[in-house]
């Protein structure tokens, strides 16, 4: 039987049950003259309702109900708005260097003379060092970044080894082709001294000049960005913002890149913000503000 002749048919019978189902006159006719109390209404009204739920029960398996159809989440859902970015994150120094002095003291080619190989970095006065407070900080940003689609890379997976070279360091940044590097440290500076700066390249001709200009814009929008954590130095820079010509990393980068002082060890109060995970989690997300706002622009 087609499905149209069917629903006929279940309406047809839906008029014959009612009309059988009904008595000759009103349980309790409206017509009377008898006061209908609260007992007999609520009979009366019990009996309608039966009558109806029997219709509709009887309409119901005549009706078809298309299923709701998928979302397409594969094409709904936006792309995250670091997708296709690729950050690479240098956590400076490393916790095995002081006990290498011969590896990390290796003199290595910075394009306008010879550095060191690495260093031990500097700590507070309580012995909180600055490679642990680097690789946190880097941890917490890499995840952050990670959560908005970028693809992050560390120049080292753990605070126990050694190094590696600033030139490693650099390269791994340079051979990704990255969208931004940036390199994460704390200062060891003079004691009265406070905040945060941003060292960031020096044009060295045939080596980072073509990313001179894209390097400052990074270190803008970063400063920005850490000023509502933490105020900018004191006592170096300006506004936060420290050009230099002597830092190998800066020397030879072919991608976007500053290197971050985030506060200064040898200062009480800065010291007491490092050590405080609460400030490097807050740290850790003004730094990503600032990447995503640069590579936003």
């Amino acid at each position: 039987m087609e499905t149209e002749d069917l629903c006929v048919d279940t309406h047809r019978g839906i008029v014959e049950t009612v009309r059988s189902r009904s008595p000759r006159r009103q349980p309790f006719p409206l017509t009377s003259n008898r006061p209908v109390n609260s007992l007999e209404r609520l009979v009366s009204l019990r009996y309608s309702a039966t009558l109806l739920l029997t219709a509709a029960l009887m309409l119901g398996a005549c009706q078809t109900v298309d299923p709701p159809a998928k979302a397409d989440t594969a094409s709904s859902s936006p792309p995250l708005p670091l997708a296709d970015r690729v950050v690479v994150i240098d956590p400076g120094h490393n916790g095995g260097n002081i006990d290498a002095p011969d590896e990390i003291n290796a003199p290595v080619d910075v394009g306008n003379g010879e550095k060191a190989c690495d260093t031990t970095g500097t700590n507070t006065d309580d012995g909180y060092f600055e490679h642990e407070f680097n690789f946190d900080v880097a941890t917490r940003l890499a995840a952050l970044l990670q959560a908005e689609g970028a693809t992050v890379m560390l120049t080292r997976q753990n605070d126990t080894g050694v190094g590696p070279c600033i030139t490693e360091r650099t390269a791994v940044a340079n051979d990704a082709d990255a969208d931004v590097s940036v390199s994460l440290h704390a200062d060891g500076g003079p004691p009265d001294g406070s905040g945060f700066h941003i060292m960031q390249p020096v044009e060295l001709d045939g080596y980072n000049d073509t990313v001179v200009d894209t390097s400052h814009n990074l270190a803008v929008e970063l400063a920005e960005a850490m000023t509502e954590v933490i105020a900018p130095a004191d006592y170096i820079g300006n506004d936060g913002l420290n050009p230099r010509a002597d830092m190998g990393g800066l020397n030879l980068t072919t991608v976007p890149k500053v290197m971050i002082e985030c506060g200064n060890m040898r200062n009480d109060h800065d010291a007491a913000l490092m050590k405080d995970a609460g400030f490097r989690q807050d740290l850790a997300e003004a730094v990503a503000v600032g990447i995503a706002r640069f590579l936003d622009d």
